[in-house]
């Protein structure tokens, strides 16, 4: 089943490792936050995220890597679940995307969720995700 939605950044809040890993130097600065997502459409409800990030502000060029818990409801059937995904950008593209569906991390009416998906970027910024998943 593939079932579409869009969501927005409710909050954005950087954060700090406590205790912090040991310093190594790179090209790119290494950040961690935690966000909060809202999704409308076939995707209805909200996700706590871990993200971490290797990007560069000034030329928009990165990678970064999401945990996310989600409640709500997936094609109208309600529960929770665990996805994650990831993306690389040079600053004007999206490569690299995956999103996969934590096995065995559904509750509720998404207790058997198992797949994958896709998030994209519209040209306006509009942020869209999509599941292609099983419910049985």
């Amino acid at each position: 089943m593939l079932v579409e939605g869009t969501f927005e950044v409710a909050s954005f809040r950087p954060a700090r490792l406590d205790p912090a890993p040991p310093e190594v130097r790179t090209g790119l600065p290494v950040g961690v936050a935690a966000m909060e997502k809202r999704f409308t459409g076939g995707v209805e409800g909200r996700s706590a995220t871990v993200f971490v990030a290797a990007f560069d502000q000034e030329r928009g060029a990165g990678t970064y890597v999401a945990m996310e818990s989600f409640e709500g409801s997936i094609g109208g059937r309600r529960g929770s679940f665990n996805f994650v995904h990831t993306a690389t950008t040079a600053g004007t593209d999206r490569t690299a995307d995956w999103l996969s569906i934590v096995p065995g991390s559904g509750t509720g009416d998404l207790s058997a969720i198992r797949g994958g998906g896709a998030i994209t970027v519209g040209a306006g910024g509009e942020h869209r995700i999509a599941f292609d998943c099983e419910l049985d």
